[in-house]
């Protein structure tokens, strides 16, 4: 069953990836790479800011990068993967943190983890069908006196209930 789950998700993930680069997605990304080539840190900085302009790094950028900047495409998946900040995987519109520190997890954020896939199907790493959230298990957010803890962009909620998710994501536009 998880491996029909992770093919479905690849298949979504590429039909996503395809619809976004368009042949003005790749101008931009080239216009990217044009600014920022040959500077201090360039394959970084030119993988934030697409990462900004698509939302995520999917391979056909990946391999665009590549070629445009003339650095091997496994040196790129190299600084995707050291740096937490860059992600393979498309990203809902609001990034759900759910911390998962001693505090947290003694307290019942896994809990919290499970309303979330009952309610939502939304696990660790996924995203919903509509695109609006995703899920991220993080192991401190640094509140463990306020635990559990959820973070959506720079609100915490802090001793969060699982009877209070569906009013914590309503308030989501």
């Amino acid at each position: 069953m998880k491996q029909a789950n992770k093919a479905k998700k690849s298949t979504t993930t590429k039909s996503k990836a395809d619809k976004q680069l368009t042949s003005q997605t790749l101008q931009q990304i080239k216009k990217i790479i044009e600014a920022i080539d040959g500077r201090a840190g360039a394959p970084i900085r030119v993988l934030q800011q697409v990462q900004g302009l698509i939302g995520y790094l999917p391979p056909e950028v990946l391999r665009t990068v590549s070629k445009e900047m003339g650095i091997p495409l496994a040196e790129l998946y190299g600084i995707t993967s050291f740096y937490s900040f860059f992600s393979l995987v498309p990203k809902g519109k609001y990034v759900l943190q759910v911390c998962l520190g001693t505090s947290c997890y003694v307290k019942g954020a896994e809990r919290i983890l499970k309303t979330l896939k009952k309610d939502y199907s939304l696990e660790a790493g996924g995203i919903t069908s509509d695109g609006k959230f995703s899920l991220e298990q993080v192991r401190c957010l640094g509140c463990c006196g306020l635990s559990p803890v959820v973070a959506i962009k720079e609100n915490v909620y802090r001793k969060v209930k699982p009877s209070q998710i569906k009013d914590i994501l309503t308030s989501y536009k």
